[in-house]
Parts: structure tokens; sequence; C-alpha cells
């Protein structure tokens, strides 16, 4: 059966990543799997460690608390518990390797600036193989608005727009591709240079999506060409988004894995939950 991850630890941001991920496998019609690694020694102060049976109970009623709500809000949807001893990054990981998409939460910045995913998010966001939905505290499943996909137009993701497209149209969301470019033009350039760079893009774009537009003939669909840095763009377009869809692409190099500037910007200071999905 398909079925969907959520990391839980018992903060808002985890209970809000419960709330976005039933309404989602009600959606699918997808299984619902809530996990908890309650080998958090490593993560801990010294001075405040707690024997591991005192931390595998926490974590079990953190897990029980997190199925009722659960289940109070989607009774359909099939909804089981894992706690085990291991690091959190490891569990989510291979998790995530059996699921569809993996779930996590995030709480914002003390300075209220931004939002904090946490180390243990971010090596999962970096490594994961399969698509991960950062959800912002207090956000859930209410979040509404249209779908903002990013795309870019030079290594256009068919595994991002299957995403973004298949999510809007089991929601019924609007869909709203963003492209943008910040090539530095000559001093000397005119308007009728960013005019035709802006139709070459306009075309690209057009070119990327339009086996997904006659897949989904029926989403409300608009297509943004935009001159400027693209995570400026896209955190432009997502103010009002009810999720925003952006890429990783996988690397796999000696330096290790890594998010990449614009999708770290976009976890970093985007209202609403955001989807990243690794890709070729």
């Amino acid at each position: 059966m398909k079925q969907i991850a959520v990391g839980v630890n018992g903060t808002g941001g985890s209970l809000a990543a419960v709330d976005w991920a039933v309404k989602e496998a009600a959606s699918r019609g997808a299984a619902l799997q809530l996990v908890n690694a309650s080998l958090w020694q490593e993560h801990q102060v010294a001075a405040v460690r707690r024997p591991h049976d005192v931390m595998a109970e926490l974590a079990r009623d953190i897990l029980e608390q997190a199925r009722d709500r659960a289940r109070t809000a989607h009774p359909e949807v099939d909804t089981s518990v894992e706690e085990t001893v291991d690091a959190p990054s490891r569990l989510l990981l291979a998790r995530a390797a059996d699921a569809e998409l993996l779930v996590l939460g995030s709480h914002r910045t003390a300075d209220g600036s931004g939002f904090l995913s946490g180390h243990v998010a971010q090596e999962v966001l970096a490594a994961a193989e399969r698509p991960v939905v950062l959800v912002r505290e207090d956000d859930g499943a209410d979040a509404t608005g249209p779908v903002v996909v990013g795309l870019d137009v030079e290594r256009p993701a068919d595994e991002v727009l299957d995403f973004a497209f298949d999510f809007a149209a089991r929601r019924e969301l609007p869909l709203r591709i963003v492209s943008a470019w910040h090539s530095v033009f000559p001093h000397h350039h005119t308007d009728s240079d960013v005019s035709e760079a802006r139709d070459r893009m306009r075309a690209a774009v057009s070119a990327a999506v339009s086996r997904h537009r006659t897949r989904h003939a029926h989403l409300d669909i608009s297509e943004d060409v935009v001159h400027e840095r693209p995570a400026h763009a896209l955190l432009a377009a997502a103010s009002d988004a009810g999720l925003l869809v952006v890429g990783r692409r996988v690397r796999h190099a000696p330096a290790g894995t890594r998010i990449g500037a614009t999708t770290q910007t976009a976890l970093h200071h985007a209202a609403c939950p955001v989807a990243v999905v690794p890709h070729a």
C-alpha cells in the first residue's frame, strides 16, 4: 500500500506535519506512518541527558498522541507508529526510502525572520531520494492558496513538475509556474534585449510544461517568467501560496550531498509548506 512517513518529536512543528500529512494521505489513498527515534542522547547536552528507558517512554507517548490526532482528523487513513533505537536522521532516511513522501516540521526563528528546520531535517533533505515536505508550525492542514513551482528551463525536471501538477490536481488548486533568470546584460543593453530574452524564456517554459498541461487540462495554470534572482522570484510568488515546490539536484560528488542556495533560501524564508523534490 502507498505510504507517507512523518517524523514526530512532540514539537509544534511536528504536529503541524502530522496534520498536513494525514490530509495528504487521505487525498492519495495512502497509509500514514508516524516515526520517532529515541536515540536522542547524541543531540543532548551531557548535563541534561536522561536514561534511554525514560526517553523511549516519552517517545511512545508522543507517538500515541500524534496517532490519536491523525485518526480524529481522518479516521479512514490507516495510521501506524514506530519508535526505535536509532539516530533520527538514519531512521527518517530509511523510512523515506520506503515511502512516497516524507513530512517533517519546522518552527520560526526566535527573531521571527524565518524558519528553522534543525540539523536532522537538513541531513535528511540533503540525502533523501524521495520528496520531502517541510511544514511550518501552526500551518498544518489549513494551508491554502495556489501551488507554486520553480522551473529551471536549463534543466527542467519532470519529477518536480509531476509532483506540483499532481498535488494541485488532487487539491483542486491553481498552479503557478515560476521561472526566473538573472543573467547580466551588457552595460549598453536595451529594453528590446530584455524583451527578447523574456520571450525565449517563455517559449522554453511552455515547451517544458506542455506534456503536463495536456494531462491536466482542467487545471488553472499560469506561467510567470521573471528577470530576477530565482530565490527572490520564488519567495515573492509564494507569498500567498499553499505549497511551494522546489527541486534538489541529486549529486554523488566527493564533497557529499547538498541542498542548493535557492532551495535553502526557500526553506528558510517561505511562509508556506515547502516540498523538496530530488531529481537527476
